[in-house]
């Protein structure tokens, strides 16, 4: 059955739609003979719009139900249905759906003296039989959704892996910085002191000689010593590459590459101090990894501003298109973004927007070093 399955749906729709169309006007020519030109016309109706059953289920639905009168069980009315059922999540139409065709396939036709017993009858089969379809395609749609809510927390999970990765990565060259700078340009710093005091000390040219140059070495590799420990402390990212902390003129890459629907406009002059441009740049990505984790399929703005001699940013959300994953967080995402600010003699302002979604908002002071 599977593999039947899988055969149908490499089909080409177009060709899907014309044998559900053949398949029901089959249906219609065996079950209904001798036909009156009425019957003929609903009919061709009826199975004419299966073609277009894919972008107007519930028009389709309305459209076969004429050809439930005239046959008890109609393959038109059951395909109209199994694709609403698949379509739709109101399980209120559904149900109304469902027994409006049960009434039209118990309905005498043509209209003449009716038993109630039977058309009772009739009705609860028909009821029966207008279920099914519906329950078949209400199963299709819940699977789909299960893949895709499988997809999407695998591809948390590999998004969980990839930052746990970059911490231990991070935390990994952070202390080898602290390794390099507490034990390494300590002893460096003490062969420079010790050189120059013999150059000052010594009378032999040869060795002052020696001390000045062991002396120049020793000035230059703490230099170098400095700057890779500086480069270990902003790094962690790719372990191929050691990169500077981020400023502003970071923000367009990672808006793009933030794996949301986010947009970023406005601009702020150039004189903005490196603590407040990464202020900025760690309040919108964590804004943005919120949205991505809290809010799936909702559209980000992110907004520089400049208010008079405060500068800030917006990152406002739209509700959510798609339940949230149920994703462990350590909640300290905020209360950190909160912290910079204060150190920068600033504000953050996080919660529900008025028109719906989240907003984060940081303000902090132009001048702010």
């Amino acid at each position: 059955m599977s593999r039947a399955r899988a055969v149908w749906k490499r089909l080409p729709a177009p060709v899907t739609d014309l044998a559900v169309v053949a398949a029901a006007a089959v249906d219609v020519w065996l079950n209904t003979w001798p036909p009156t030109p009425l019957e003929v016309a609903l009919a061709a109706i009826g199975c004419t719009a299966l073609a277009f059953r894919r972008r107007f289920p519930l028009g389709v639905f309305l459209l076969t139900l004429p050809v439930a009168l005239m046959q008890d069980v109609a393959v038109a009315v059951l395909a109209a249905l199994f694709t609403l059922a698949e379509r739709s999540r109101n399980r209120r139409l559904l149900a109304i759906c469902v027994a409006l065709a049960a009434v039209a396939s118990s309905t005498p036709w043509p209209l003449a003296e009716v038993d109630r017993t039977m058309t009772l009858v009739f009705f609860v089969y028909g009821l029966a039989t207008s279920v099914a379809p519906v329950l078949f395609g209400q199963l299709l749609q819940a699977q789909r959704d299960l893949a895709r809510r499988l997809a999407e927390i695998e591809e948390a999970r590999e998004h969980e892996r990839t930052l746990h990765a970059q911490a231990v990565l991070a935390q990994e060259r952070a202390q080898l910085a602290r390794e390099m700078h507490d034990v390494v340009s300590h002893q460096v710093s003490l062969i420079a002191v010790r050189a120059g005091a013999l150059q000052i000390a010594t009378k032999d040219p040869d060795a002052k000689e020696a001390a000045r140059t062991i002396r120049s070495l020793s000035v230059t590799t703490l230099d170098e010593l400095r700057t890779m420990v500086t480069l270990l402390r902003a790094s962690g990212g790719n372990a191929t590459e050691l990169t500077p902390q981020p400023t502003l003129a970071d923000l367009h890459k990672l808006v793009k590459s933030s794996g949301t629907h986010a947009h970023l406009t406005g601009e702020l002059p150039p004189t903005v101090g490196t603590p407040a441009q990464r202020a900025l740049y760690r309040t919108v990505q964590e804004a943005l990894t919120n949205v991505r984790k809290h809010a799936p399929g909702a559209r980000a703005r992110v907004e520089l501003w400049q208010d008079g001699d405060d500068i800030g940013v917006t990152v406002t959300n739209t509700p959510p298109t798609r339940p949230s994953l149920s994703l462990p967080g350590s909640q300290q995402g905020l209360v950190g973004l909160r912290e910079r600010a204060d150190i920068l003699h600033g504000t953050l302002e996080a919660g529900p927007a008025a028109e719906g979604g989240y907003r984060v908002r940081l303000r902090i002071p132009l001048s702010a070093d």
